[in-house]
């Protein structure tokens, strides 16, 4: 028996846009039933205990969910969406700590499986729950960033990742990683500890429809950059190439299009980008449906984040056949397989000579298009594999 834990997914009903972290709990919510194995969803509730979830309101829940981050955030959707995150949330709290208990007798050593960071600091819930049931506990580590970068992130959430890490070691019997730059980094965090916790490395997937057809040439040229916008995401450096792409071009500057919303640190862009509009566009809030020809009719895409875990923009746009520019870190590479060309982050000029390259069909760029032509994209069924072989091991 898997026990999913959709903590993360709840948290998020309502949002229009999700994260890197909420389209991979989604994943694993929609491939659930799918699998081999029996399964049943289940949550944290407000007592601090992890209940179990009426499994058809779930499977309703995270397809509605899944629309909206699809298709678009209509009136009806969210508040459907809303209303069965509040009755979730309630069904977790009265008996449903109990209920997981009961569902749970019987089964040989059934497995709890959290794929967000949510809550992962919180060691009491998941202590009670592997002694009252016998569980595996199996997690999925996206990144080290708060520890290793902690200039980019609150106080309090550094705090809370130490936290996390301590659950992992005094908890965890397998992790999953999401690239080998993330085991990496996290064996060096652990250490050397009493248990030796098996870590596996399972990339991230896609499940896209791509378009055959190129998408035609836009005018004026645009880039995108999609991803939160932060400080660790380096969007300062980016509105400093385009000061000097504007300074240079006038009106006739290339467009660079934020897909994401505004996150911790922006509002120190505010001005900027105020002063940089309609040149420099904000896309907060757009679906799949909407961004994906969007992304299609970019020159490149932009990721020139100080830290990633894995980078899901950078397998987005090779997929559709766009061409990437981002920065030189470890897991970049493994997720770009040698296609784009990497910049380092704190290197304005290079960036502005990159981007003024791809502004046209330039030799660099047709030669990132070469390399792409051989590129395949990692898919969500390579990655289940590798964890249901990971399961089958616990057995």
């Amino acid at each position: 028996m898997i026990v999913l834990d959709l903590s993360r997914l709840l948290s998020r009903a309502g949002i229009a846009t999700p994260t890197g972290i909420d389209r991979v709990e989604l994943a694993y919510a929609r491939r659930a039933p799918t699998g081999e194995r029996p399964h049943c969803f289940a949550a944290i509730n407000a007592a601090g205990a992890i209940g179990v979830l009426p499994q058809t309101d779930a499977a309703q829940f995270v397809a509605g969910l899944g629309a909206i981050w699809s298709d678009g955030a209509t009136p009806g959707r969210v508040r459907e969406v809303k209303a069965l995150a509040r009755h979730l949330h309630r069904a977790a709290l009265f008996g449903g700590a109990g209920a997981l208990r009961a569902r749970l007798q019987g089964e040989d050593r059934p497995i709890y499986l959290l794929v967000s960071h949510h809550h992962l600091d919180r060691v009491r819930p998941i202590a009670r729950l592997k002694q009252a049931t016998c569980a595996r506990f199996v997690c999925l580590i996206h990144d080290l960033i708060p520890l290793e970068l902690p200039q980019y992130t609150r106080a309090e959430q550094t705090v809370r990742h130490r936290r996390r890490l301590e659950t992992v070691g005094a908890l965890a019997d397998v992790v999953i990683a999401n690239s080998a730059a993330t085991r990496t980094t996290l064996l060096h965090h652990l250490g050397r500890g009493e248990r030796d916790i098996p870590i596996i490395v399972a990339p991230l997937g896609l499940d896209l429809t791509i378009d055959p057809k190129p998408a035609s040439p836009a005018e004026p040229p645009y880039f995108v950059c999609i991803g939160t916008l932060e400080a660790r995401k380096n969007h300062a450096m980016l509105l400093d190439v385009w000061q000097r792409l504007i300074a240079g071009h006038g009106k006739r500057a290339p467009r660079l299009m934020l897909i994401g919303r505004r996150g911790w640190g922006s509002d120190l862009l505010a001005d900027r980008l105020a002063a940089l509009n309609p040149i420099v566009i904000e896309q907060p809030d757009l679906p799949d449906a909407a961004m994906t020809p969007l992304l299609r009719g970019a020159r490149a895409l932009l990721l020139p984040s100080f830290a990633e875990g894995f980078g899901l923009p950078v397998i987005e746009a090779l997929a559709h056949g766009v061409p990437v520019l981002c920065s030189d870190l470890p897991a970049l590479r493994e997720s770009g397989g040698g296609v784009p060309d990497h910049l380092d982050p704190a290197d304005p000029a290079a960036w502005h000579a990159a981007v003024a390259d791809y502004i046209g069909d330039s030799p660099r760029r047709r030669a990132q298009l070469a390399r792409l032509a051989s590129w395949r994209a990692p898919r969500w069924d390579e990655h289940f594999s590798v964890v249901d072989q990971l399961l089958g091991d616990l057995d």
